[in-house]
C-alpha cells in the first residue's frame, strides 16, 4: 500500500521542548488520528510535514517526493484551527483569490461545498461562526483536489451536528482509496468513528502507532 506521508526520525527543538524521533506514516485510502495532550508536539509534527518549519533531523517522505518539491505540495490540503481569512472577504471573492494562486483551484466544486455547508455567500469572514469558519476553510481545501488532507483540531469546540457532518465528509474523501487524511485531535470520540490508525504523543515521543481497532480491543482487555 502507498504511504502518503512518511516521517523517519523526526526531530525539531526549541527552547523548553524537543520533538524526538518520531516515526509516521499515512496509508493511501486511510484516516490516520494524532493524539496527545496539549504542547506534545502534535501541531509542530504537522508543520514539518508540510515544510512549513524545518526540521532539525530525521527525513520526511509527502506524496513519495520531497516536502519543498511544489509537485509533492499541490496534492496536499491543509486546515489549521488557526487559519483564517480576511474578515472582510465574501465566498466569491475567497474564491477568485484562490483561482489566481492556486493552478488546480475548481470554482464550481468549492460553489458546491457551499451550498452543501449551508455558508452564506453575503456574509463576510469576520460574522462566520466558528463552525462556518471550519466549513469554509475545508471547502477551500477540498476545491484543489487533494490526494491528501492535513487537519488541525477539525472538530474542536463544533457542536454534534456540525461535528457529524463533517466526519461524514472525511469518510466520503478516503473513498478514492488513493487519498488519506492525518488529523490531530483531542475529541476520542471522533477517532473512534472515523480513524483507521491511531498515532499518539507525549511529550515530544510518539510512543505507539497502530490500527484503531486493536487499540480499542487491547483497552477493552486492560478494563
Amino acid at each position: 500500500m502507498e504511504n502518503l506521508i512518511e516521517v523517519r526520525g523526526l526531530c525539531k527543538h526549541y527552547p523548553g521542548f524537543r520533538l524526538e524521533q518520531v516515526d509516521l506514516t499515512v496509508p493511501a485510502g486511510s484516516i490516520v488520528g494524532l493524539i496527545g495532550e496539549n504542547g506534545a508536539g502534535k501541531t509542530t509534527t504537522l508543520k514539518s510535514v508540510l515544510n512549513v518549519l524545518r526540521p532539525d533531523g530525521g527525513t520526511i517522505r509527502l506524496m513519495g517526493g520531497n516536502p519543498a518539491d511544489p509537485a509533492s505540495r499541490e496534492q496536499v490540503a491543509a486546515v489549521f484551527e488557526d487559519s483564517y481569512f480576511y474578515g472582510g472577504l465574501r465566498t466569491e471573492q475567497i474564491s477568485r483569490s484562490m483561482a489566481g494562486i492556486c493552478p488546480v483551484w475548481d470554482a464550481p466544486l468549492f460553489q458546491w461545498y457551499c451550498g452543501r455547508f449551508g455558508l452564506d455567500g453575503k456574509k463576510p469572514f469576520k460574522d462566520f461562526s466558528r463552525g462556518m469558519r471550519m466549513k469554509l476553510g475545508l471547502a477551500t481545501a477540498l476545491a484543489r483536489h487533494p490526494r491528501l488532507l492535513v487537519l488541525d483540531e477539525p472538530t474542536g469546540g463544533l457542536d454534534p451536528v456540525v461535528r457529524g457532518e463533517i466526519l461524514d465528509l472525511f469518510l466520503e474523501f478516503i473513498q478514492d482509496e488513493s487519498c488519506g487524511i492525518l488529523l490531530s485531535t483531542h475529541i476520542t470520540t471522533d477517532l473512534e468513528r472515523i480513524a483507521d490508525q491511531i498515532a499518539y504523543l507525549h511529550s515530544g515521543r510518539l510512543l505507539f502507532q497502530m490500527d484503531k481497532d486493536r487499540l480499542l480491543e487491547d483497552m477493552a482487555v486492560l478494563r
